[in-house]
Protein backbone atom coordinates (compact mmCIF):
# COMPACT_ATOMS: atom_id res chain seq x y z
CA UNK A 1 0.00 0.00 0.00
CA UNK A 2 1.37 3.34 -0.40
CA UNK A 3 1.59 6.17 1.63
CA UNK A 4 -0.91 8.25 0.64
CA UNK A 5 -3.21 5.20 0.42
CA UNK A 6 -1.78 4.07 3.91
CA UNK A 7 -3.33 7.88 5.44
CA UNK A 8 -6.15 7.76 3.72
CA UNK A 9 -7.20 4.55 5.93
CA UNK A 10 -6.02 6.40 9.06
CA UNK A 11 -8.01 9.38 8.00
CA UNK A 12 -10.85 7.11 7.57
CA UNK A 13 -10.44 5.40 10.83
CA UNK A 14 -9.87 7.95 13.09
CA UNK A 15 -12.32 10.39 14.80
CA UNK A 16 -13.91 13.50 12.75
CA UNK A 17 -12.18 16.04 15.43
CA UNK A 18 -8.95 13.94 15.68
CA UNK A 19 -7.73 14.06 12.40
CA UNK A 20 -5.05 16.99 13.04
CA UNK A 21 -3.81 15.03 15.65
CA UNK A 22 -3.75 11.83 13.32
CA UNK A 23 -1.91 13.55 10.68
CA UNK A 24 0.51 14.70 13.00
CA UNK A 25 1.34 11.28 14.34
CA UNK A 26 1.37 9.46 10.89
CA UNK A 27 3.61 12.35 9.50
CA UNK A 28 6.22 11.66 12.55
CA UNK A 29 6.02 7.98 11.67
CA UNK A 30 6.05 7.43 7.84
CA UNK A 31 8.06 10.75 6.89
CA UNK A 32 10.03 11.43 10.03
CA UNK A 33 8.32 14.95 10.42
CA UNK A 34 9.68 17.30 13.72
CA UNK A 35 6.60 18.77 14.11
CA UNK A 36 3.00 20.00 12.01
CA UNK A 37 0.61 22.75 12.33
CA UNK A 38 -2.63 22.95 10.52
CA UNK A 39 -4.01 26.31 9.81
CA UNK A 40 -7.46 27.08 8.84
CA UNK A 41 -8.65 29.89 6.91
CA UNK A 42 -11.52 32.29 8.35
CA UNK A 43 -14.58 33.08 6.56
CA UNK A 44 -12.71 36.33 4.96
CA UNK A 45 -9.77 34.07 3.91
CA UNK A 46 -7.65 36.69 4.60
CA UNK A 47 -6.42 35.11 7.67
CA UNK A 48 -4.97 31.64 9.34
CA UNK A 49 -5.16 30.24 12.87
CA UNK A 50 -3.76 27.01 14.01
CA UNK A 51 -5.99 24.30 14.51
CA UNK A 52 -6.14 22.87 18.21
CA UNK A 53 -3.38 25.21 19.86
CA UNK A 54 -3.44 28.58 21.31
CA UNK A 55 -1.43 31.20 18.71
CA UNK A 56 2.12 31.59 20.02
CA UNK A 57 5.42 33.51 19.71
CA UNK A 58 7.05 30.30 17.45
CA UNK A 59 3.87 29.76 15.48
CA UNK A 60 3.56 33.20 14.74
CA UNK A 61 7.50 33.03 13.28
CA UNK A 62 5.28 30.45 11.11
CA UNK A 63 1.97 32.42 10.12
CA UNK A 64 4.31 34.77 7.33
CA UNK A 65 5.14 31.66 5.06
CA UNK A 66 2.19 30.25 5.78
CA UNK A 67 0.05 32.84 4.69
CA UNK A 68 2.30 33.38 1.67
CA UNK A 69 1.51 29.26 0.93
CA UNK A 70 -2.25 30.33 1.08
CA UNK A 71 -2.00 33.19 -1.24
CA UNK A 72 0.49 31.66 -4.13
CA UNK A 73 -1.35 28.34 -3.45
CA UNK A 74 2.28 26.61 -3.79
CA UNK A 75 4.91 25.59 -1.50
CA UNK A 76 6.80 27.57 0.78
CA UNK A 77 10.41 26.53 1.85
CA UNK A 78 12.12 27.94 4.87
CA UNK A 79 15.43 26.31 4.80
CA UNK A 80 18.13 28.20 6.23
CA UNK A 81 22.27 27.58 5.93
CA UNK A 82 23.22 26.41 8.96
CA UNK A 83 20.23 24.72 10.32
CA UNK A 84 19.54 21.35 9.85
CA UNK A 85 15.47 21.13 10.65
CA UNK A 86 13.66 23.49 7.69
CA UNK A 87 9.97 23.99 7.70
CA UNK A 88 7.67 23.40 4.45
CA UNK A 89 4.44 25.25 4.14
CA UNK A 90 2.01 23.63 1.88
CA UNK A 91 -1.71 24.73 0.40
CA UNK A 92 -4.20 22.16 1.76
CA UNK A 93 -6.45 22.94 -1.05
CA UNK A 94 -9.48 20.23 -2.30
CA UNK A 95 -11.36 20.99 -5.59
CA UNK A 96 -9.68 24.11 -5.91
CA UNK A 97 -11.51 25.61 -2.77
CA UNK A 98 -8.50 26.90 0.09
CA UNK A 99 -9.32 25.14 2.74
CA UNK A 100 -5.63 26.16 5.11
CA UNK A 101 -1.94 25.56 5.06
CA UNK A 102 -0.32 22.03 6.28
CA UNK A 103 3.12 23.68 8.13
CA UNK A 104 5.55 20.88 8.97
CA UNK A 105 9.19 20.33 10.29
CA UNK A 106 11.82 18.13 9.13
CA UNK A 107 15.58 17.61 8.62
CA UNK A 108 16.69 19.95 5.92
CA UNK A 109 18.69 17.34 3.90
CA UNK A 110 15.38 14.75 3.80
CA UNK A 111 13.52 18.14 2.35
CA UNK A 112 14.17 16.58 -1.82
CA UNK A 113 12.94 13.23 -0.67
CA UNK A 114 10.17 13.74 1.13
CA UNK A 115 8.68 17.05 -0.57
CA UNK A 116 6.73 15.02 -3.09
CA UNK A 117 4.90 12.89 -1.48
CA UNK A 118 3.98 15.37 1.23
CA UNK A 119 2.36 17.58 -1.35
CA UNK A 120 0.43 15.19 -2.10
CA UNK A 121 -0.66 13.97 1.27
CA UNK A 122 -1.72 17.57 1.52
CA UNK A 123 -4.36 17.31 -0.97
CA UNK A 124 -5.53 14.17 0.76
CA UNK A 125 -5.60 15.81 4.14
CA UNK A 126 -7.91 18.32 2.61
CA UNK A 127 -10.47 16.44 1.40
CA UNK A 128 -10.73 14.45 4.31
CA UNK A 129 -10.93 17.80 6.51
CA UNK A 130 -13.93 19.08 3.79
CA UNK A 131 -15.64 15.90 4.65
CA UNK A 132 -15.34 16.74 8.46
CA UNK A 133 -16.74 19.88 8.69
CA UNK A 134 -19.66 18.15 8.95
CA UNK A 135 -19.41 15.67 11.32
CA UNK A 136 -17.65 17.65 14.12
CA UNK A 137 -17.64 21.84 15.16
CA UNK A 138 -13.87 21.64 15.88
CA UNK A 139 -12.63 23.03 12.59
CA UNK A 140 -15.53 25.75 12.54
CA UNK A 141 -14.48 27.08 16.65
CA UNK A 142 -10.70 27.12 14.88
CA UNK A 143 -11.76 29.02 12.11
CA UNK A 144 -13.37 31.44 13.83
CA UNK A 145 -11.54 33.03 16.26
CA UNK A 146 -11.19 36.22 14.53
CA UNK A 147 -14.72 36.82 15.28
CA UNK A 148 -18.19 35.42 16.68
CA UNK A 149 -20.53 34.70 13.61
CA UNK A 150 -24.57 36.18 13.97
CA UNK A 151 -27.05 33.95 14.09
CA UNK A 152 -27.89 35.11 10.29
CA UNK A 153 -24.16 34.44 9.13
CA UNK A 154 -24.40 31.11 10.95
CA UNK A 155 -27.27 30.27 8.33
CA UNK A 156 -25.95 31.76 5.27
CA UNK A 157 -22.67 29.85 5.86
CA UNK A 158 -23.92 26.26 6.60
CA UNK A 159 -26.49 26.38 3.78
CA UNK A 160 -23.40 27.40 1.27
CA UNK A 161 -21.43 24.81 -0.64
CA UNK A 162 -17.79 25.00 -0.61
CA UNK A 163 -16.18 28.63 -1.80
CA UNK A 164 -14.58 27.67 -5.07
CA UNK A 165 -14.13 25.01 -6.89
CA UNK A 166 -12.15 24.25 -10.71
CA UNK A 167 -11.48 21.45 -13.25
CA UNK A 168 -9.76 21.54 -16.14
CA UNK A 169 -10.41 24.83 -18.30
CA UNK A 170 -12.98 26.19 -15.38
CA UNK A 171 -12.37 28.13 -11.99
CA UNK A 172 -15.05 29.50 -9.57
CA UNK A 173 -15.05 31.40 -6.61
CA UNK A 174 -17.25 33.45 -4.36
CA UNK A 175 -16.92 35.40 -1.36
CA UNK A 176 -19.99 37.26 1.13
CA UNK A 177 -19.02 40.18 3.65
CA UNK A 178 -19.14 41.39 6.30
CA UNK A 179 -18.57 37.67 6.28
CA UNK A 180 -19.54 37.67 10.14
CA UNK A 181 -22.60 39.35 9.84
CA UNK A 182 -24.05 38.86 6.80
CA UNK A 183 -28.14 38.32 6.35
CA UNK A 184 -29.55 37.68 2.74
CA UNK A 185 -26.88 37.63 0.36
CA UNK A 186 -26.07 34.02 -1.43
CA UNK A 187 -24.61 31.76 -3.85
CA UNK A 188 -24.96 28.44 -4.35
CA UNK A 189 -23.38 26.32 -7.26
CA UNK A 190 -23.23 22.48 -8.40
CA UNK A 191 -21.36 20.58 -11.13
CA UNK A 192 -23.10 17.69 -12.61
CA UNK A 193 -21.98 16.39 -15.95
CA UNK A 194 -20.89 19.07 -18.20
CA UNK A 195 -23.12 21.72 -16.54
CA UNK A 196 -22.28 24.27 -14.05
CA UNK A 197 -25.30 25.82 -12.39
CA UNK A 198 -24.83 29.32 -10.05
CA UNK A 199 -26.58 31.70 -8.58
CA UNK A 200 -26.63 34.62 -6.68
CA UNK A 201 -29.19 35.72 -4.36
CA UNK A 202 -30.55 38.59 -2.30
CA UNK A 203 -32.86 38.39 0.31
CA UNK A 204 -34.64 40.99 0.98
CA UNK A 205 -34.69 42.71 4.27
CA UNK A 206 -31.57 41.81 6.40
CA UNK A 207 -30.72 39.88 9.52
CA UNK A 208 -32.46 36.25 10.42
CA UNK A 209 -35.81 37.54 8.49
CA UNK A 210 -33.68 37.77 5.38
CA UNK A 211 -31.84 34.45 5.64
CA UNK A 212 -34.89 32.42 6.46
CA UNK A 213 -36.03 33.87 3.15
CA UNK A 214 -33.13 33.07 1.52
CA UNK A 215 -32.81 29.63 2.84
CA UNK A 216 -36.13 28.73 1.55
CA UNK A 217 -35.32 29.95 -2.19
CA UNK A 218 -31.46 28.05 -2.23
CA UNK A 219 -33.79 24.61 -1.03
CA UNK A 220 -36.41 24.85 -3.46
CA UNK A 221 -34.11 25.79 -6.40
CA UNK A 222 -31.90 22.92 -4.92
CA UNK A 223 -35.29 20.65 -4.73
CA UNK A 224 -36.08 21.27 -8.37
CA UNK A 225 -32.50 20.93 -9.97
CA UNK A 226 -32.67 17.78 -8.04
CA UNK A 227 -35.66 16.30 -9.15
CA UNK A 228 -34.93 15.85 -13.18
CA UNK A 229 -36.09 12.83 -14.28
CA UNK A 230 -33.44 10.61 -15.88
CA UNK A 231 -33.29 11.52 -19.83
CA UNK A 232 -35.50 14.52 -19.63
CA UNK A 233 -33.91 17.78 -19.74
CA UNK A 234 -30.41 18.71 -18.05
CA UNK A 235 -29.05 20.98 -14.95
CA UNK A 236 -28.21 23.29 -17.22
CA UNK A 237 -32.36 24.50 -17.39
CA UNK A 238 -32.71 26.69 -15.59
CA UNK A 239 -36.74 28.09 -15.69
CA UNK A 240 -37.77 25.09 -13.21
CA UNK A 241 -35.57 25.89 -10.78
CA UNK A 242 -37.01 30.10 -10.48
CA UNK A 243 -40.45 28.98 -10.81
CA UNK A 244 -40.48 26.30 -7.93
CA UNK A 245 -38.20 28.87 -6.26
CA UNK A 246 -40.77 31.64 -7.01
CA UNK A 247 -43.91 29.58 -6.09
CA UNK A 248 -42.42 28.21 -2.41
CA UNK A 249 -41.71 31.90 -2.29
CA UNK A 250 -45.02 33.60 -3.24
CA UNK A 251 -46.71 30.35 -1.16
CA UNK A 252 -45.01 31.08 1.91
CA UNK A 253 -45.33 35.01 2.29
CA UNK A 254 -48.00 35.91 -0.26
CA UNK A 255 -45.73 38.37 -2.13
CA UNK A 256 -44.61 40.43 0.75
CA UNK A 257 -41.02 38.88 0.50
CA UNK A 258 -39.52 38.41 -2.61
CA UNK A 259 -35.55 37.27 -3.63
CA UNK A 260 -33.30 39.47 -5.92
CA UNK A 261 -31.47 36.43 -8.16
CA UNK A 262 -29.64 35.71 -11.18
CA UNK A 263 -29.66 31.76 -12.63
CA UNK A 264 -26.42 30.70 -14.36
CA UNK A 265 -26.32 27.68 -16.10
CA UNK A 266 -22.75 27.04 -18.25
CA UNK A 267 -21.84 24.15 -20.12
CA UNK A 268 -17.45 23.59 -19.28
CA UNK A 269 -16.99 21.89 -22.50
CA UNK A 270 -18.78 24.57 -25.09
CA UNK A 271 -18.96 27.43 -22.65
CA UNK A 272 -22.57 27.89 -23.95
CA UNK A 273 -24.37 30.17 -21.13
CA UNK A 274 -28.17 30.30 -19.72
CA UNK A 275 -29.12 33.55 -17.46
CA UNK A 276 -31.94 34.34 -16.15
CA UNK A 277 -31.98 38.13 -14.59
CA UNK A 278 -34.83 37.86 -11.37
CA UNK A 279 -33.47 40.83 -9.48
CA UNK A 280 -30.47 42.89 -9.28
CA UNK A 281 -27.66 41.08 -8.97
CA UNK A 282 -25.02 41.98 -12.22
CA UNK A 283 -22.87 40.27 -14.32
CA UNK A 284 -19.99 41.59 -15.62
CA UNK A 285 -18.31 40.32 -18.79
CA UNK A 286 -14.15 40.84 -18.81
CA UNK A 287 -13.14 40.02 -22.50
CA UNK A 288 -9.62 40.48 -24.00
CA UNK A 289 -8.93 42.99 -21.26
CA UNK A 290 -11.83 44.96 -21.44
CA UNK A 291 -14.88 45.14 -18.85
CA UNK A 292 -18.41 45.50 -19.56
CA UNK A 293 -21.37 44.73 -18.22
CA UNK A 294 -24.01 42.17 -19.43
CA UNK A 295 -27.17 43.48 -19.56
CA UNK A 296 -29.82 41.49 -19.32
CA UNK A 297 -33.92 41.51 -19.95
CA UNK A 298 -34.95 42.20 -16.60
CA UNK A 299 -37.76 40.05 -15.28
CA UNK A 300 -39.51 39.54 -11.60
CA UNK A 301 -37.47 38.91 -8.69
CA UNK A 302 -38.67 35.14 -6.98
CA UNK A 303 -41.99 35.11 -5.17
CA UNK A 304 -42.67 39.04 -5.75
CA UNK A 305 -46.10 37.46 -7.74
CA UNK A 306 -47.74 34.03 -8.24
CA UNK A 307 -47.62 31.95 -10.74
CA UNK A 308 -44.70 33.83 -12.79
CA UNK A 309 -42.86 32.12 -15.91
CA UNK A 310 -39.25 33.16 -16.72
CA UNK A 311 -37.61 32.92 -19.79
CA UNK A 312 -33.83 31.71 -20.48
CA UNK A 313 -31.51 33.98 -22.18
CA UNK A 314 -28.26 32.29 -23.91
CA UNK A 315 -25.03 33.42 -25.24
CA UNK A 316 -21.33 31.18 -25.75
CA UNK A 317 -18.33 32.30 -23.85
CA UNK A 318 -15.12 33.07 -25.73
CA UNK A 319 -11.94 31.09 -24.43
CA UNK A 320 -9.99 32.90 -21.59
CA UNK A 321 -13.59 35.10 -20.99
CA UNK A 322 -13.49 36.04 -16.92
CA UNK A 323 -17.51 36.71 -15.74
CA UNK A 324 -17.80 38.54 -12.45
CA UNK A 325 -21.38 38.67 -10.50
CA UNK A 326 -22.06 41.81 -7.72
CA UNK A 327 -24.88 42.20 -5.41
CA UNK A 328 -26.49 45.80 -4.79
CA UNK A 329 -23.98 45.66 -1.58
CA UNK A 330 -21.42 46.09 -4.52
CA UNK A 331 -22.01 47.74 -7.45
CA UNK A 332 -24.37 50.44 -5.73
CA UNK A 333 -22.45 50.53 -2.19
CA UNK A 334 -22.51 54.51 -1.56
CA UNK A 335 -20.78 57.08 0.01
CA UNK A 336 -21.79 60.70 1.41
CA UNK A 337 -21.62 62.86 -1.91
CA UNK A 338 -20.17 60.67 -4.35
CA UNK A 339 -20.74 58.23 -6.78
CA UNK A 340 -21.29 54.62 -6.29
CA UNK A 341 -18.74 52.23 -6.23
CA UNK A 342 -19.98 50.78 -8.89
CA UNK A 343 -19.11 53.83 -10.90
CA UNK A 344 -16.47 54.66 -9.10
CA UNK A 345 -14.02 52.20 -7.89
CA UNK A 346 -15.69 48.63 -9.97
CA UNK A 347 -14.44 48.49 -13.34
CA UNK A 348 -10.58 49.87 -12.17
CA UNK A 349 -10.66 47.13 -9.10
CA UNK A 350 -11.43 44.26 -11.92
CA UNK A 351 -9.05 45.22 -14.47
CA UNK A 352 -6.62 44.74 -12.14
CA UNK A 353 -7.35 41.49 -11.19
CA UNK A 354 -6.67 40.08 -14.61
CA UNK A 355 -3.25 38.55 -13.30
CA UNK A 356 -5.03 36.69 -10.57
CA UNK A 357 -6.93 33.30 -10.19
CA UNK A 358 -10.67 33.97 -8.97
CA UNK A 359 -10.27 33.31 -5.36
CA UNK A 360 -7.43 36.09 -5.42
CA UNK A 361 -9.55 38.37 -7.74
CA UNK A 362 -12.50 38.42 -5.54
CA UNK A 363 -10.60 39.37 -2.75
CA UNK A 364 -8.88 42.14 -4.59
CA UNK A 365 -11.98 43.41 -5.44
CA UNK A 366 -13.51 43.18 -1.73
CA UNK A 367 -10.68 44.84 -0.53
CA UNK A 368 -10.76 47.73 -2.61
CA UNK A 369 -14.68 47.82 -1.92
CA UNK A 370 -13.92 48.45 1.95
CA UNK A 371 -11.17 50.60 0.97
CA UNK A 372 -14.20 52.78 -0.97
CA UNK A 373 -15.86 52.76 2.54
CA UNK A 374 -12.71 54.12 4.19
CA UNK A 375 -12.17 51.22 6.78
CA UNK A 376 -15.70 51.21 8.08
CA UNK A 377 -18.36 48.31 8.36
CA UNK A 378 -20.05 47.74 5.39
CA UNK A 379 -23.59 49.18 5.03
CA UNK A 380 -25.00 46.10 3.27
CA UNK A 381 -24.34 42.70 2.87
CA UNK A 382 -21.50 42.25 -0.35
CA UNK A 383 -21.18 39.23 -2.70
CA UNK A 384 -19.33 38.76 -5.45
CA UNK A 385 -18.70 35.86 -7.60
CA UNK A 386 -15.80 35.36 -10.15
CA UNK A 387 -15.70 32.38 -13.07
CA UNK A 388 -13.06 31.95 -15.60
CA UNK A 389 -13.57 29.82 -18.74
CA UNK A 390 -11.70 28.44 -21.33
CA UNK A 391 -11.93 25.40 -23.47
CA UNK A 392 -10.96 21.41 -21.60
CA UNK A 393 -7.73 21.35 -23.49
CA UNK A 394 -7.49 17.50 -24.80
CA UNK A 395 -6.22 14.28 -22.29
Amino acid sequence: MSRVGSLDKTLRTSPPDRLVEALDAYLSANHGTKSSTVWLADYRTTALSPSGTEPDEFLGEQLGPAMRAFASQTPVLEARDGQAIARLHLPVTAWGERVGVLSVGLDADRVPTERPGLEELAESFAVALAAAYRRTDRYYMDRRRSGRLTMAAEMQWDLLPARAYEQPGMKFAGQLEPAYAVGGDHFDWSINGDWLTVTALNGMGSGLDAALLTTLAVNAMRNARRSIPSGQGHPGDLTDQAVLAADAIFSQYGGARHVATLLLALNTVTGELHMIDAGSPRMIMVRNGQVSEMVLDAQLPLGMFGDTRYVEEHTRLNPGDRLFVVSDGVHAATRPNEATFGERELSRAIRSTRLQPPAEAISSVMRSLRDYHAGAELADDALIICLDWSPRADP
